[in-house]
C-alpha cells in the first residue's frame, strides 16, 4: 500500500487541478496514483491538443530545456509518464515555496 499525500503534495494536487481536468480523486490518493491520472491526461493533450499541452507546461514553467528534452529524448510510449513526473515534481516545488512564504 502506498502512502497518501503529505501537505505539500496535497497543495501541488490542487495546483496540478488548476492546470489539468482530472477527475475528482479520494483524499487517500497517493503519489503514484496523481502521476498515473496526470500521465492520462497529457496522453490524451498529446494525441489530441499539443498546443494546449504546451500552453499549460509553459504556465506552470516547467522549463523549455526540460520540456524539450523529454519530447526529443524520451521514447514514444514513456514520453507521457516522463513529462506527468517533471511537471509534478515542478508543481511540488512551487508547493514547498507556497507554504513557506505564507
Amino acid at each position: 500500500m502506498t502512502a497518501p499525500l503529505n501537505e505539500i503534495e496535497k497543495i501541488a494536487l490542487d495546483l496540478v487541478k488548476s492546470d489539468w481536468d482530472l477527475p475528482n480523486t479520494a483524499e487517500s490518493i497517493s503519489e503514484a496514483e496523481v502521476v498515473i491520472l496526470l500521465s492520462q491526461a497529457i496522453s490524451q493533450l498529446l494525441d489530441r491538443d499539443f498546443e494546449r499541452l504546451l500552453q499549460i507546461c509553459y504556465r506552470i514553467d516547467l522549463g523549455e530545456e526540460k520540456l524539450r528534452r523529454i519530447l526529443h529524448e524520451s521514447e514514444p510510449d514513456q514520453i507521457s509518464m516522463d513529462l506527468a513526473n517533471a511537471l509534478w515534481e515542478r508543481q511540488k516545488q512551487k508547493a514547498e515555496i507556497r507554504k513557506r512564504y505564507s
